[in-house]
């Protein structure tokens, strides 16, 4: 058992820690175990956004989490499950659309400033004498 102040309360700041985590390795497993069961398009996206989820929060690397993502991908393939891509592409349009006509607004002139005079070195004014 830590005797000093800090060091107890390293310990507290651990179990705390280490319970967060677990919580979130049970979440990986439970989607993972989901989607095993029944590959879907939707079990599929909630598996990887678990694991996007641990490596946000440094449970995991970014890497490890690609591989197993890329695993799962692999998976809905063989199943015959296409992922749901079309959201992505939906988003820009619909923004795009509402932009133009809210986003216009007046030009507003800026004054330019004046170029600063040129500078001579001292070597070029000697060579001028």
């Amino acid at each position: 058992m830590p005797i000093i102040k800090s060091a107890k309360k390293a310990a507290r700041q651990a179990t705390k820690r280490t319970a967060h985590n677990v919580e979130i390795k049970k979440s990986i497993k439970a989607a993972l175990k989901a989607f095993k069961a029944k590959p879907t398009a939707e079990n599929l996206s909630k598996a990887q956004s678990e694991y996007d989820k641990a490596v946000k929060k440094d449970l995991m690397k970014k890497n490890t989490a690609a591989r197993r993502k890329a695993a799962l991908v692999k998976i809905a393939k063989n199943a015959g499950v296409k992922p749901a891509a079309a959201k992505k592409a939906a988003k820009p349009a619909a923004k795009a659309a509402a932009k133009p006509a809210a986003a216009k607004k007046p030009a507003v002139k800026t004054t330019a400033k004046k170029p600063a005079a040129k500078k001579t070195s001292a070597k070029k004014t000697a060579e001028k004498k």
